[in-house]
């Protein structure tokens, strides 16, 4: 880096802690130069960790590289500073359980992971692996690669901030437990039988709560402070001849049809009974019931969609008409209210260039039911499960792959107020929203037995999670959204916030 740069970007980095401290504060910010200057001293080493690691792909649901993600996991806690750091094993991916002891009196838990999704290098403008800074219009430079966003970025965003901090010679202002796992991507099966280990949930329960690091700030600048988030449920539907007893047991000529049943049109018709005809309303027997929309969530939304574009969210969604043409509102409240039924792809014989006369003996269907609160996941599995057979289908098999309960968080708790007093003092006024209509197992965490406060926090930008070109803003053209550097501030800001 030249001079001339190293200036710029110290610069920057100034400009950044006046935003995040507000301009009355000048002398707040100037205790925060050392920090400020480590910042910036360490951005290239802060970037280059975040490369390495996206380099190494962990993949759950290709087993790729777990045990080495573990590792890779394990090591960037301990060269933050977390004295302990053990790699727990699991029934499937192992987990990682760090502490970080500073003598402080306040602790706050993290929530990592460090599996990604899959991804074909076809897709990619630039290699998903390589981590490459490129320009993009409107944003500056970006990192495009697998993880990028989700969630390494904001991760080793936050790694960034402890080196900093720790750099400065300064002490850690909360203590910190971290729990990271590799099994995200696939459902999170197994991130109990680490969060309820008797050392895990000890250091849990001296928490304020725990956070998950993320990217919060829409292109706009808009920041969402969400107060949970759906729950899920992944499976796979199977219908095989062998397993049905009727249709082939491998695959045949298709002019058998004419007398043979197909496990592919079967599959189809148990499909169909799911959803109502415009494949919009779920009709499962007995599944369990959502929690009607309460008047405080529809005033969060009627408010959230004042500032939300209705055409900006049709663009970046590649989408023209929201279900049954709703209006802008009403569309986010169902968003927020309904359970899902989605199918997420469907395989039976052959899909080969070309035609293949065959009638295949197999066909699955790969769904995500997503939940909101009221429901549970294992009463949803049920209800789908005696629905089939009470339909003729008891012979289609339901492999569950993963999934977790909704989750929610009430905006009274220290950690969410602390989000937005830190939101605040940068200028920027927050959207509460009611939950994320993605997931991630905060459940663990707001559930019994420990029943904590769980959330995200975060400011930077990216976009792409499980799509071709993912990326995460490193140095930011767009006055409305922070670049890497800014990022790391937000947390510094974040967790001597949560210090108080």
């Amino acid at each position: 880096m030249t001079r001339r740069h190293g200036l710029t970007r110290t610069a920057v980095a100034f400009a950044i802690a006046i935003a995040f401290l507000g301009t009355n504060s000048a002398r707040a910010a100037a205790d925060f130069a050392d920090i400020r200057g480590e910042i910036t001293k360490r951005h290239d080493e802060s970037v280059k960790r975040l490369q390495d690691w996206i380099a190494l792909p962990s993949i759950a649901a290709e087993s790729l590289n777990s045990a080495a993600g573990a590792e890779r996991m394990a090591q960037l806690a301990r060269d933050a500073g977390f004295q302990k750091v053990t790699i727990v094993p699991t029934d499937g991916k192992p987990g990682v359980f760090a502490t970080l002891d500073a003598g402080a009196a306040n602790t706050i838990g993290l929530y990592f992971m460090y599996d990604v999704k899959q991804y074909d290098p076809a897709e990619w403008s630039s290699p998903p692996l390589e981590a490459r800074i490129v320009d993009k219009p409107g944003f500056g430079k970006v990192m495009i690669g697998r993880g990028a966003v989700n969630q390494k970025g904001p991760e080793a965003a936050l790694l960034a901030a402890l080196h900093a901090i720790r750099g400065a010679g300064r002490k850690l202002p909360v203590n910190l437990v971290m729990v990271a796992e590799g099994e995200e991507e696939i459902g999170s099966p197994h991130i109990g039988q680490i969060v309820h280990r008797p050392e895990v949930e000890a250091a849990l329960r001296k928490c304020v709560g725990v956070f998950m690091p993320s990217a919060a700030q829409d292109p706009d600048g808009v920041v969402t402070v969400s107060l949970g988030a759906k729950g899920v449920v992944e499976l796979e539907l199977v219908s095989s001849g062998e397993k049905w007893g009727r249709g082939p047991a491998k695959d045949i000529h298709s002019s058998l049809k004419a007398m043979v049943d197909s496990p592919a049109w079967h599959l189809i018709k148990a499909l169909d009974t799911l959803v109502s005809e415009d494949g919009n309303t779920i009709t499962i027997e007995n599944y369990p019931k959502p929690r009607p929309i309460s008047a405080e969530e529809r005033a969060m939304i009627a408010a959230a969609m004042k500032v939300r574009s209705e055409e900006r969210s049709k663009t970046s969604l590649s989408v023209k008409h929201w279900i049954d043409d709703l209006p802008w509102v009403q569309a986010n409240e169902r968003l927020e209210s309904q359970p899902t039924v989605n199918i997420e792809g469907l395989v039976g014989g052959y899909t080969g260039p070309g035609g293949k006369t065959i009638l295949p003996h197999r066909a699955a269907a790969k769904l995500d039911l997503r939940l909101v609160p009221d429901m549970k996941k294992d009463d949803a599995v049920a209800a789908l499960r005696a629905h089939l057979a009470a339909k003729g289908f008891g012979d289609i098999e339901v492999n569950v792959t993963g999934g977790y309960d909704p989750t929610s968080t009430p905006s009274s708790a220290r950690l969410i107020q602390a989000q937005i007093a830190v939101l605040k003092r940068a200028g920027i006024d927050p959207v509460l929203w009611p939950r994320n209509a993605g997931s991630y197992p905060g459940y663990v965490f707001t559930g019994g037995p420990l029943k904590m406060a769980s959330g995200h926090f975060g400011l930077g930008h990216g976009s792409g999670a499980h799509a071709p070109d993912e990326y995460y803003v490193i140095e930011s053209s767009n006055p409305a959204v922070q670049g890497f550097d800014g990022a790391v501030m937000s947390f510094v800001q974040y967790l001597y916030e949560l210090a108080k």
